[in-house]
């Protein structure tokens, strides 16, 4: 039987989870976790970059010709980004970028279609690729808020590698440019006051700039759930329940669900964001964030099938996203799937970074397929694993026996 969702039980559960000093990215501890990594930092799945403006002709297609007057390329130009935010707001993420590309195409150096571009590589959670798109708009477009505010919310995204210190304080500086720019957008300051927590910084700044959002946006949810996060960590505990509360009260929509899961789940409240999850799934059932934080919550409670289930799905919404499709293998290696880890798996590594291809290869990879196929006595399957592994990962110092091994018994 599904338990009632009890909106007071849940408030104190954030209240208590906030006593453990928790951030707003996922910081879970849990050998699990550590292994998953965070998905969901600075609030992704919250901040959605709007699309570009567009306009339709209401004129046939027309193919590009290299003649074309001003008049008609902007048509082509406007008709191109307007199918693309139609796919992107139907989560057609492959259509979308087609388009927008179609629009790239059309117009090289319009900053508009790169940066639509990078909205659909956000969508997928690819924080690379969007940071390449919203770059090369950036550099045609310096002066863009909404570019600037995009960017800095890619760049707070963690990522594995050793260029995070440098990544948050570009973020930084261009949300503190955005808000320059943009001075009564809350939108701005808040991006502002998250680039801040991200390098570590709860102090006035940060609280300030949270302020400052919920101040020129009284119902800006997100703003308040981001500065009850630091008054808890300056101590301002009886001010920050009161936002929390707020905040809940007031959440209205998938994203801030998703949003006050991701924060239950960092201060390892895993049971306490499954009510909050179901709540968010019943008012967006294909939500990405919401899918990927209930998949996880099966995972570490080892309801292996329960989580493979959601994750698959999730990889339908997201086809693109390294972490989904390596929570989906942890699934099946938690069932003793180890065709289906394989499988999955080997989806996953065109979509790694090479510190990812690592991973993969790991205890939480292929590494564990192949000491799985081992307890069952597929030893050849094994070898096959181990061999993947080594080659994702030629530094692994574990491989080289594990093959001799397998490749004795195949």
């Amino acid at each position: 039987m599904k338990r009632p969702f009890n909106r007071h039980g849940i408030i104190n559960s954030i209240l208590r989870a906030a006593l453990m000093v928790i951030g707003i990215s996922v910081l879970a501890t849990v050998a699990f976790a550590q292994e998953t990594g965070g998905e969901l930092g600075g609030g992704a799945g919250i901040f959605r970059p709007k699309n570009p403006t567009a306009k339709r002709s209401g004129a046939p297609p027309k193919p590009v010709r290299p003649r074309m007057n001003p008049a008609e390329l902007e048509a082509s130009f406007q008709d191109a980004l307007a199918e693309g935010n139609d796919a992107r707001d139907e989560r057609k993420f492959g259509p979308a970028e087609a388009a927008y590309r179609r629009a790239l195409t059309v117009k090289p150096h319009d900053a508009r279609a790169e940066y639509a571009i990078g909205n659909v590589f956000v969508d997928q959670q690819r924080w690379d690729d969007a940071e390449t798109s919203y770059r090369a708009a950036y550099a045609t477009a310096p002066n863009d808020p909404d570019t600037l505010m995009a960017l800095s919310f890619v760049l707070v995204q963690p990522r594995t590698g050793a260029a995070n210190a440098k990544r948050f304080a570009d973020a930084e500086y261009f949300a503190k440019r955005a808000t320059q720019l943009a001075p009564t957008n809350a939108i701005a300051w808040d991006r502002l006051g998250v680039a801040l927590t991200a390098r570590g910084i709860y102090n006035s700044d940060a609280e300030g700039a949270f302020r400052r959002a919920t101040e020129l946006d009284p119902n800006f949810v997100v703003a308040r759930v981001h500065l009850a996060g630091v008054l808890w960590r300056m101590q301002k505990a009886d001010e920050a329940a009161a936002l929390y509360r707020s905040a809940f009260a007031d959440a209205k929509d998938a994203p801030t669900m998703v949003l006050i899961a991701d924060a239950l789940q960092a201060a390892q409240r895993w049971e306490q964001s499954e009510p909050v999850l179901r709540r968010a799934l019943e008012l967006d059932p294909r939500n990405p964030g919401a899918l990927f934080l209930m998949g996880r919550y099966y995972s570490v409670n080892q309801k292996y099938s329960d989580a493979a289930n959601v994750l698959k799905e999730a990889t339908e919404v997201n086809p693109k996203s390294f972490i989904v499709r390596t929570v989906l293998g942890r699934a099946y290696l938690g069932a003793g799937l180890y065709d289906d880890a394989f499988r999955t798996y080997e989806q996953a590594v065109p979509l790694a970074s090479d510190a990812d291809r690592k991973a993969l290869a790991g205890q939480f990879g292929f590494t564990g397929v192949g000491d799985g196929y081992m307890t069952t006595g597929r030893a050849r399957d094994a070898l096959r694993a181990y061999q993947r592994g080594l080659e994702l990962d030629p530094t692994n110092a574990d491989l080289p026996a594990k093959i001799a091994a397998a490749r004795a018994k195949a």
